[in-house]
């Protein structure tokens, strides 16, 4: 496709689409610029502080969700209240379950957070419409079942500090959809407090913060104001998650 056909159809994308990092890499990247205008008809943008209930187990759901900034918590709950995190959702991840009426999880948002939101009806006629998008849902929902079961391996074979490792290297690897071209170091909130974490990889709070430190001692990671994470070298720590150290 020649430069000057480019830059028409570019003109052609809503303005609030084109200015959307999220959009490049999410699902509204496979969408041509007459989908985009009938999504954006539709769409709005809200944002969330840390802490905030998205959507309840059980809640019907009458709308989907593009995460264009901020990590989303999800968790199941027992019958007897007990709660446990069972993913993490990060930009430009696509929230909500397709052609589900209803949620099985809770959705929190673990930093502060920013939706961009559309109907379910609008999004699930866009699919039955489009291959493209269709796919890219698709390939979504094979990433989330490849991560489910590393998550599998983390949990039931590693050591501790090999978990706590692999969750650090989670958050780093998602800071920025453009990692691969990002070459210096990696800086980062953790987007859960130190119970969280614990309850997330079964450990006590006591040990994830002696790993942490372990960690940092080893000069894997450097932590500043107990909670903003930088990593100098991804590869170093990817390296911790199956070597403990």
């Amino acid at each position: 496709m020649d430069t000057a056909r480019k830059n028409e159809q570019s003109s052609e994308i809503p303005a609030i689409c084109r200015s959307c990092e999220a959009r490049h890499g999410g699902i509204c990247g496979v969408l041509s610029p007459d989908q985009l205008k009938k999504l954006n008809r539709y769409t709005k943008q809200y944002s969330y502080e840390s802490g905030n209930e998205l959507l309840s187990a059980g809640e019907e759901a009458h709308r989907y969700s593009n995460i264009l900034r901020g990590v989303v918590k999800l968790s199941k709950l027992l019958a007897d209240g007990r709660q446990q995190i069972v993913g993490l959702q990060f930009a430009p991840d696509f929230m909500g379950r397709l052609f589900r009426e209803e949620s099985d999880v809770i959705a929190d948002a673990a930093t502060d957070v920013t939706l961009c939101t559309f109907p379910r009806n609008v999004i699930e006629e866009l699919v039955r419409e489009s291959p493209e998008l269709e796919h890219k849902l698709h390939e979504q929902a094979l990433k989330e079942l490849d991560e489910a079961r590393e998550w599998m391996l983390t949990l039931g074979r590693k050591t501790a500090g090999e978990k706590v490792a692999s969750f650090l290297y989670l958050i780093a690897a998602n800071v920025d959809p453009e990692l691969a071209d990002h070459d210096g170091p990696i800086r980062f909130e953790l987007p859960l407090k130190r119970s969280d974490i614990a309850d997330f990889l079964g450990l006590t709070i006591e040990t994830v913060s002696r790993q942490i430190t372990k960690l940092r001692k080893a000069g894997v990671i450097q932590i500043e104001n107990n909670r903003t994470v930088i990593v100098p070298d991804l590869e170093r720590l990817e390296a911790a998650c199956e070597t403990d150290r």
